[in-house]
């Protein structure tokens, strides 16, 4: 039987954690936690943009411009907020992905 070598790439169980790069990014959970709150305070602020401004506030004025033969205002109503909410979603996704790599607390 022949021995074994540990995999390079594994740490010793005593080793320190890798250092974090020294960018000059403040990486500290605090800091995460507020460009958390920044990306999901524009998301609403454009949701309720879509879905209470446009779709109930503006319908009135927006209803003067056609769009597919139906009025804007009904069709933000209608159609509009729901392409939007999906727009959100795979924004969110993508940005909340990009923003964990940043703070390095990405899965996998």
């Amino acid at each position: 039987m022949s021995e074994q070598s540990p995999d390079e790439t594994t740490p010793a169980p005593d080793a320190p954690p890798p250092a974090a790069p020294d960018d000059g990014v403040d990486r500290s959970p605090a800091a995460y936690w507020k460009a958390n709150l920044r990306l999901l305070i524009g998301c609403l602020t454009v949701w309720a943009v879509v879905s209470f401004l446009l779709s109930i506030v503006l319908a009135k004025p927006l209803n003067a411009i056609m769009l597919g033969g139906y009025p804007l205002g009904f069709w933000f109503a209608q159609q509009g907020s729901i392409y939007t909410f999906i727009v959100i979603i795979f924004y969110y996704t993508w940005r909340m992905n990009r923003l964990d790599r940043t703070f390095d607390v990405h899965e996998g």
